[in-house]
């Protein structure tokens, strides 16, 4: 579907960063060169009321509104980008995108690193739909929308493993037959693209960063990963993103007896099964409150504190297993939304940790959310350190280097 050209006289070059889930978009603009967004936003409620959430760089709202678009899932999936693209034409000052930064969530084996777009690598992506198969088919159908509405904009898939690629075989491997671990059947890791900007900046915030460092990307999707010299050793989400920590909806680390007990006693179907391990656990099926830690923080009741006190437990377990694999700890990184923001779980983390030589700073742990900052006493032997990540500038700066922009 073609659309009305951009403005000719006042044209701005910018590269626009798609995440495509399955009920939502997150998108950003940002102009060539800049260090921060242009406007963020997201549409959500894709599949059933579908609404528009749009600032500008300085957070002034640009629009808040519902959007009119019905039809199934994919079709409003579909408008839905159409709309993005001209709302961004009707709202910017003559911004013309010169490429589109995709995040994938999977690359299997083959891709460590970002790539341009090209049919024969779409089809190869879509071959790794079973790898993923709650993100990766909204990734793709991403990348197919904005094919058809800007056919001539260069596109780039940034991945989610690609960050993980570095591990040692042995890290990657799980004791299954080897036709198995052949056919892809192994640990890729997730949440690489939030690892690689903590790796990237890292070294303006410690002397340490190419020593032992444990990363903690804490969100309602978690994962915790190890870095030695700010590559990745090891990480606690492994064949999926259901696996390691606990999440807002997801279990995290399960035994397999477990889903095979829910198979033969509960007679649940495969179905079933994705639902529960990954939309009615976590935080919310422990709590049964809300997958929100915000919430479960400011709770009284005593299943929002279980819930919290399983959540830095496991944290705490994996941060051992990680430490482990580094063979030592010299810097431990909080980010992502939970990372960031919830104070109480980084001391708890923290004081569970005591034994590899943590000691934190209360006054600054607790205080305003100034980042980036140091959280750790000046006699601790590990530097904690609260970092924000930033997974869409670093799609933007994947983005304009493979297209010399």
């Amino acid at each position: 579907m073609s659309l009305p050209p951009y403005y000719p006289d006042n044209e701005k070059p910018c590269v626009l960063t798609l995440n495509a889930g399955s009920s939502s978009i997150k998108f950003s603009l940002f102009e060539l060169d800049a260090t921060a967004p242009a406007l963020v936003g997201q549409i959500d409620g894709i599949g059933a009321k579908p609404h528009i959430k749009a600032k500008d760089g300085a957070g002034n709202k640009l629009d808040d509104v519902d959007l009119d678009i019905t039809g199934s899932q994919e079709r409003q999936h579909h408008q839905a980008l159409l709309y993005l693209v001209k709302w961004l034409r009707s709202h910017g000052e003559g911004w013309k995108a010169k490429g589109v930064g995709h995040r994938v969530v999977h690359g299997g084996e083959k891709y460590a690193a970002p790539v341009l777009l090209t049919p024969d690598i779409r089809r190869e992506l879509a071959s790794f739909v079973s790898l993923a198969p709650l993100h990766q088919p909204h990734n793709l159908d991403g990348i197919d929308a904005i094919g058809e509405i800007l056919p001539d904009v260069p596109q780039i898939a940034c991945f989610d493993t690609a960050f993980h690629r570095s591990q040692p075989v042995l890290a990657q491997t799980f004791a299954l037959p080897r036709a198995l671990t052949d056919e892809g059947v192994k640990r890729y890791g997730f949440h690489g693209l939030s690892y690689e900007f903590i790796a990237r900046s890292l070294p303006a915030h410690t002397d340490r960063a190419d020593g032992r460092v444990a990363v903690a990307h804490l969100g309602n999707g978690s994962s915790m990963a190890a870095m030695v010299g700010r590559k990745s050793v090891a990480s606690t989400m492994g064949f999926t993103a259901v696996d390691g920590l606990m999440m807002g909806t997801r279990t995290g680390n399960l035994d397999p007896g477990v889903v095979l007990y829910l198979l033969d006693e509960k007679k649940m179907d495969a179905a079933a099964i994705t639902k529960l391990l990954y939309k009615q656990s976590g935080l919310l099926g422990v709590s049964g409150i809300s997958q929100d830690m915000r919430e479960l923080l400011a709770s009284d009741h005593p299943h929002a504190k279980e819930a919290v006190d399983l959540f830095c437990y496991r944290i705490s377990r994996e941060l051992g297993s990680l430490a482990a694999a580094a063979g030592g700890l010299d810097v431990l990184v909080f980010t992502a939304g939970i990372g960031e923001h919830a104070a109480p779980v980084r001391e708890q983390v923290c004081a569970q940790a005591g034994w590899l030589g943590i000691k934190l700073d209360r006054e600054a742990n607790n205080a305003p959310s100034k980042l980036p900052r140091c959280i750790s006493a000046p006699d601790s032997a590990v530097e904690v350190l609260v970092l924000p990540t930033d997974e869409e500038w670093m799609i933007a700066h994947h983005t304009q280097r493979l297209l010399g922009l």
